[in-house]
């Protein structure tokens, strides 16, 4: 009991007054069945506006129909691959991993699983069941980005697909009835179906297969997927308070402008508007880094920006100046990751797959597609050749200074960011206090790259929820290049996504003396298993050679761990010592996985140590 009265407070310490009291709310606002009350099932129908209406004047979006797009025309074996599989009843999960999932399909069903999940008001699914598999399985369908691929698809080669398009979106809405199952139970869900069926809306806005009666059936379904977004945004924006909030608060912003018909929309935008400005605001850091410690989280935001700025400048409707500051400050930050070779960035903390907006043929791991695309519509030039279809055709409002890729140290110091390049090889050190909820137990984590390869590597993430608690290891210290202590992560481990005890860094710096870079930093760390107990560490890079030297303070009896995790096939060769003597390696387990779901073994090796140790590592030439 005492125990947990402690947890409380380092959780309300963490987190503040605001998220503890709504958290509270919450759980008392869904027992009492108010959350019922707020998203009632069979809600009265909601009819705006006529198709033909809707046709004779048009509101703006990114596209309007396909007749007037100007892309060059590119129709690519690899495209054409993709769509005749989703049109013979595959998806491709988290961009990666193909599921047969038929054409007739149980949207209701988590395919990794087999779990069905019952037809009851959303608020009373248990989306955190390890019985029940991955709650995201049962969303990718539903969040309908792979329509995306059919409008690009139909575009290229010249093809109408509109048929196959609604007859999906019209089997969703006849399945998903308003505020019934797992697809209405994430407000941010719901709002990237919105922004995909509009894609879809306005790319057909002209076929004979969008109907006066499947027109009044989506509009009537989109309204109430907007209400919702609005009358729970509360939980984004102050329980979750990341690319959630983004996602749903744009979605507000920008529904005025697209469904100017609807009366409640002017409401929703003017507070949307507002709440997304106070979140870029807060979840943008000043030296440009995100709120999530996350590159994937961190690309989500980047093509929510470009979305919103695209649609706010057609229709002449702007966000303000700080916004547009604070993407082009981020959008610097993330691409000073980027291995050039092939768009590739450190496998760094929370990654699900998410890529909102497939609009390129490159992989997911692929980065440039995106920045290019931000890039663009702030600067009004290119950074990189690989673009995205639909989205470039823009006059920027702001036009900022082409962005350069930096050489030697680039250090985002008060986020805790620091990145050395030199000709082929790339290293990046985490050293941070966390300000914002961490996600994974990764402190001093040591990231190394040669000629764009990962070959000193994070393990990334695998799945949220899985029935093996593999996703421990994932977010834990055990996966990243660091040192634990007696096999136990930095901060102690909550449920969910919760850590108590975060990790502080009481400082850090870099220098280059010659040929030679140099990192030292040192954190606060392990509070749960004694007091004041610190990590330094400190990296020598020189050339091909480092040497990294990790100093644990004040660990008494505890046994410390330096963990390694190696690409396969790779030539790296490790030497560690302590007081002269040379330690001999542990064979631990080491996976990774660079796609949500998938994980790969790889070379993992631990050194048990007392308090220091020196090893030297030799990267391939």
């Amino acid at each position: 009991m005492f125990n947990k009265a402690k947890l409380f407070i380092q959780l309300f310490k963490n987190m503040g007054l605001r998220y503890t009291i709504y958290r509270l709310w919450h759980i008392v606002d869904q027992k009492a069945g108010l959350l019922k009350k707020r998203h009632p099932i069979n809600p009265p129908s909601k009819s705006h506006i006529s198709k033909e209406q809707w046709q004779q004047q048009t509101p703006k979006f990114i596209i309007d129909d396909r007749q007037t797009l100007t892309d060059a025309k590119n129709p690519t074996p690899l495209l054409q691959n993709k769509a005749e599989r989703i049109f013979a009843g595959e998806i491709q999960f988290f961009n990666y991993e193909w599921k047969q999932l038929g054409l007739d399909y149980n949207w209701f069903k988590n395919p990794d699983t087999g779990y069905i999940y019952p037809h009851t008001h959303w608020s009373q699914i248990q989306d955190f069941n390890p019985a029940n598999g991955d709650i995201k399985y049962v969303w990718e369908k539903s969040r309908f980005s792979w329509l995306l691929t059919i409008l690009r698809y139909d575009y290229h080669f010249e093809k109408d697909s509109s048929k196959f398009v609604f007859d999906q979106i019209e089997n969703w809405i006849d399945n998903n009835p308003i505020n019934i199952g797992p697809n209405w139970k994430c407000s941010q869900e719901i709002s990237l179906r919105t922004f995909n069926w509009l894609y879809a809306i306005y790319f057909y806005k002209n076929s004979s297969h969008l109907t006066e009666k499947l027109w009044q059936k989506i509009q009537h379904t989109i309204y109430w997927q907007l209400h919702h977004v609005y009358h729970h945004i509360n939980f984004s924006r102050i329980a979750v308070r990341n690319n959630h909030a983004i996602t749903e608060t744009l979605c507000l912003a920008l529904s005025e402008i697209i469904f100017p018909y609807i009366p409640d929309a002017k409401k929703w935008s003017k507070d949307g508007r507002k709440w997304f400005e106070q979140e870029i605001e807060y979840q943008i850091y000043e030296d440009g880094a995100y709120i999530q410690h996350s590159m994937n989280y961190h690309r989500v935001l980047i093509q929510l920006l470009s979305f919103g700025f695209k649609i706010s400048e057609v229709s002449n409707k702007h966000f303000s100046k700080n916004a547009y500051h604070k993407a082009y400050k981020t959008l610097d930050f993330l691409y000073q990751f980027v291995q050039t070779q092939n768009g590739h960035l450190p496998n760094y903390g929370s990654n699900d797959g998410a890529l909102f907006f497939p609009l390129s043929d490159t992989d997911y791991r692929d980065y440039r597609p995106q920045l290019n695309t931000l890039h663009k519509i702030l600067t009004g030039k290119d950074i990189f050749e690989i673009k995205e279809d639909f989205l470039l055709n823009t006059q920027p409002k702001n036009t900022f200074e082409k962005l350069t890729l930096k050489e030697g140290i680039v250090n985002f110091e008060s986020s805790g960011y620091y990145i050395f390049r030199k000709n082929d090889v790339f290293t990046f050190i985490r050293c941070a206090s966390f300000k914002d909820r961490p996600a994974q137990a990764d402190n001093l984590h040591l990231d190394v790259w040669l000629n764009g390869q990962n070959i000193i590597r994070d393990g990334g993430s695998y799945k949220y929820n899985d029935q093996n608690n593999l996703s421990e290891y994932f977010f834990g210290t055990q996966s990243h290049n660091t040192v634990s202590l007696n096999n136990q992560h930095q901060m102690q481990k909550g449920s969910r996504f919760i850590w108590y005890y975060w990790t502080k860094a009481l400082s850090a710096s870099t220098k280059i003396e010659g040929t030679a870079y140099t990192f030292k930093g040192k954190i606060s760390a392990f509070k749960h298993l004694g007091d004041n107990i610190f990590h330094e560490r400190e990296v020598i890079i020189n050339e091909n050679q480092m040497t990294i030297t990790d100093q644990m303070i004040n660990t008494k009896n505890l046994i410390a761990k330096q963990l390694w995790h190696l690409s396969p096939n790779n030539t790296i060769e490790i030497e560690a010592i302590e007081n002269l003597v040379t330690l001999q390696p542990e064979i631990i387990d080491s996976y990774f996985s660079s796609y949500y779901g998938q994980k790969e073994e790889q070379k993992g090796y631990g050194f048990s140590f007392k308090n220091k140790i020196i090893t030297k590592i030799s990267l391939p030439k």
